[in-house]
Order: structure tokens, then C-alpha cells, then sequence
């Protein structure tokens, strides 16, 4: 992940011209088509992102209204509906205003942050962290165990990271290019830090079996059985303050990407719609009714956070390929004698490798339900391609488009057949 944020870092200083967003990389590289499916993927990510965080949301103000259980009833399909429409009136009057809240919610979430932290380092205990270190069935190092430990929560770790390439997104309001590379760094570094200190504190205060037996969010509960009642509290009203900010974020990258795409040509030219207030008001009314149509997940998946994160981490996983494919490829062309060329190249090869690495270990359900939102996009492509007069697909693009259709095909079937089961994913 380190890398593919390199990638961004790097694309930004490069190629600052392209600031449209992260699917600018995947058109200039590899053709019209490919940056539409990385503009479209990025789109589903984000909306699907805010889905997730509804129940996330629900499952915290459950712990202080019961009516709201674990976030995954009718109460928390409504009251993340009212949340929904809050957020959007709230972008309509501005991105500037929606961004200074934003600002605002992440001072405050700190400070449940820094309480935990320090907690959890005052109950630290070296034999809880130490016992059955390795986590196998042997009790010892295990290459191939740990490998297959480490797939299965690939689209976890995507999920943490995701938004490290926000700045991308909006570099085309950014008054300083270069901040686009700073902001993308700083923003993984501190990730990063967080959940390292999260992750291991946490091992050194309960056994890895009971810390898997949390209910969400497994923090609160953690902090109550070091302090007490309070600790939980704290760390729920943290949450709601979090993931309330977080929603606001990916609100407004969700309608900011078919914006700027529309004003490029990427996207219909009935996205790139501003109100008064210079909010992109067509794209947030079209994403936000598609996130109320996927908040009725909650009813038919037992594991709705679960299912609708790993969708998210799954459909973005084709934006952030074509970034470390355009860093390689961009690389590759420069000069021989360019500075940090052959840095650069390295950059661009681990990041293709992991991109690709990520589609694996994704694994081939994920992939095929998001060929189910994929395909759809055709659909977007053929009303951009007729306004702007051009032939809906060159020779490879039609390839490229059948094999997203046969996906979508396969999936409907396997979907039918039992073969997929969503309700166990």
C-alpha cells in the first residue's frame, strides 16, 4: 500500500495537468474507456463506503438506544436515511462549509484516540501478547499458514486504506499542486500509525479469541473491560463523532468524482450540474439515492458492515491497479537519464504486483458481485460516447467490455444456483 500511495505522490508531481481525479491516470494511460471503468469503480467504492458506514454508525447510537440493536434492523436503515439526507443538504450549501465540518469532527475524534492509546498501554501485558504468538495449529511458524492469513483479510486491509489517495480526488480545487503529494504521504503515515498502535495494544490485553468475539466496535468493549463503563461510552460517542465525519468525506468524494469526470468528458454532462453554492448537485441527488437503495442491505445480510466493506475494497481495487500501472508505464517512458527513474520504476512494479496480488486474494465472489455494478457502467459509457459523438469502443475496449458482461453473467448464475450466497459472505 506504501507504494501505490508512492504512485500517487509521484503522478501528482508529475503529471500535475491531470487533475481530475484518480481515474484521470487510468484515461491518459491506457485509453477513454479504461479511465471511465477506474472513475465508475472509484464511484461504487465511495458510495458503497458510506453504506458501510451507516450500520457502523447505528451499531454505536445502539449502544445508548437500544431500539438501534447492531445497527442492522429497520430503526438503522431509517435513521441512517435521516443521516443521509442531512449530509446531503448539509454539501449542497458548499464543499467549502461540508469541509470545515469535517475539519471540526476530526479534532474531536482525537481525543477518544489518545485516551485508548494511552490506556492501553498502561494495562499492556506482555504474556497475553506473547501467548500463542505465531496464531497456527502447530503453535510455530508456519510459511504457508501465515500466507493464507494474510489473503484473508486483504480486503480489510484495503478497507483501512482507503481515502489515502482523497487529495487525488480533489486536486482540482487544491490551490498548491504540491500539497496533493504531501497530503497523500502524511495521510498514509498517520493511518498507518493508528491502526499499528490499535492493532497491537489491543493483542496485549485480551486473547485473540476474545477480541474476536467483540461485538462492533470492538473498541468500546475493549476500553470497558480495562476502565469500566465509561470507557465504552467514550469510545462510542467517539465512533458516532468518526464515522458521522467520515460519512460527510465520502459523501462528498462520491459526488466530486462523477463531477469532475463529467466536466472532462468522462462522465454525462448532466453530472457536471452546480448549484448556486457550486456543489455538484445532479451527481450528490444520483449517488445518494443509489446509497438509500443499498441501505435496505441490512436486512438481508447478517454481516452488513462486513459484506458491504469488502464490496467497497473489491470495486475499488480496478481505480488503484490503473494507478500503479500508469506510474510504471509513465516511468518506463521518461528519459534514461531522468532523475529517480529507475526509483520510479521499482515504485511502479511492487505497486502493479500488489494491485494485481489484491484482485487474488479479493477472491473470485467479491470480484463477480462487482462485475454486477461494473457492467452497468456500459450503459453510463454508450450515453457519454453518443454526446460527445464519438464510436462507443475501439477493437480492444470491446474485449474488454465483453469480459465484464460474461462476469456479470456468471455471477447472476452463480448467484441462482447457490453457488455464491451473499447472505454467508
Amino acid at each position: 500500500m506504501g507504494f501505490l500511495a508512492f504512485s500517487f505522490q509521484n503522478l501528482s508531481a508529475k503529471r500535475p495537468d491531470l487533475d481530475a481525479g484518480i481515474f484521470s491516470y487510468a484515461q491518459e494511460g491506457f485509453g477513454k474507456y479504461m479511465g471511465f471503468n477506474s472513475a465508475w469503480g472509484y464511484w461504487l467504492s465511495a458510495f458503497l463506503g458510506n453504506v458501510a458506514y451507516g450500520t457502523l454508525l447505528f451499531s454505536s447510537i445502539g449502544y445508548f438506544f437500544p431500539i438501534f440493536g447492531n445497527g442492522q434492523n429497520l430503526a438503522s436503515v431509517i435513521g441512517a436515511s435521516v443521516m443521509l439526507w442531512l449530509v446531503h443538504a448539509l454539501i449542497l450549501k458548499g464543499i467549502e462549509t461540508a469541509s470545515f465540518i469535517n475539519t471540526l469532527v476530526t479534532a474531536a475524534k482525537l481525543i477518544p484516540l489518545a485516551i485508548f492509546f494511552v490506556t492501553m498501554i498502561v494495562a499492556f501485558k506482555l504474556d497475553v501478547f506473547t501467548a500463542d504468538f505465531w496464531g497456527t495449529v502447530s503453535g510455530s511458524f508456519n510459511f504457508g499458514d501465515v500466507m493464507s492469513q494474510v489473503q484473508g483479510t486483504m480486503l480489510v486491509t484495503v478497507w483501512v486504506f482507503i481515502g489515502i489517495e482523497g487529495a487525488v480526488v480533489f486536486s482540482g480545487r487544491a490551490e498548491r499542486k504540491s500539497d496533493v503529494g504531501k497530503a497523500t504521504i502524511i495521510g498514509l503515515i498517520t493511518v498507518i500509525s493508528i491502526y499499528l498502535l490499535t492493532t497491537v495494544l489491543s493483542m496485549a490485553v485480551m486473547t485473540r479469541p476474545e477480541l474476536a468475539d467483540l461485538p462492533q466496535p470492538a473498541m468500546a468493549y475493549l476500553l470497558e473491560s480495562v476502565v469500566g463503563k465509561w470507557g465504552a461510552i467514550l469510545i462510542n460517542i467517539g465512533v458516532i463523532i468518526s464515522v458521522s465525519g467520515a460519512w460527510l468525506a465520502w459523501t462528498m468524494f462520491a459526488a466530486e468524482l462523477p463531477y469532475q469526470a463529467a466536466k472532462q468528458g468522462s462522465f454525462p454532462k448532466f453530472f457536471a450540474k452546480e448549484n448556486k453554492n457550486k456543489a455538484p448537485v445532479n451527481s450528490l441527488i444520483f449517488t445518494n439515492a443509489l446509497i438509500q437503495l443499498f441501505l435496505f442491505t441490512f436486512l438481508i445480510n447478517d454481516k452488513a458492515y462486513h459484506f458491504v466493506f469488502s464490496l467497497a475494497s473489491s470495486a475499488i481495487l480496478i481505480p488503484y491497479a490503473f494507478t500503479a500501472f500508469y506510474q510504471l508505464k509513465l516511468s518506463l517512458m521518461e528519459p534514461k537519464e531522468t532523475k529517480k527513474r529507475n526509483q520510479n520504476i521499482i515504485i511502479g512494479v511492487v505497486a502493479s504486483i500488489y494491485a494485481i496480488w489484491l484482485i487474488y486474494a479479493g477472491g473470485i465472489d467479491y470480484l463477480l458481485l462487482t462485475m454486477l455494478l461494473y457492467a452497468p457502467g456500459i450503459i453510463i459509457y454508450a450515453w457519454v460516447q453518443k454526446e460527445n459523438k464519438e464510436k462507443l469502443f475501439t477493437k480492444a475496449e470491446w474485449a474488454v467490455a465483453g469480459i465484464i458482461v460474461a462476469l456479470f453473467i456468471l455471477a447472476i448464475i452463480q448467484i441462482a444456483n447457490g453457488t455464491i450466497d451473499i447472505n454467508n459472505l
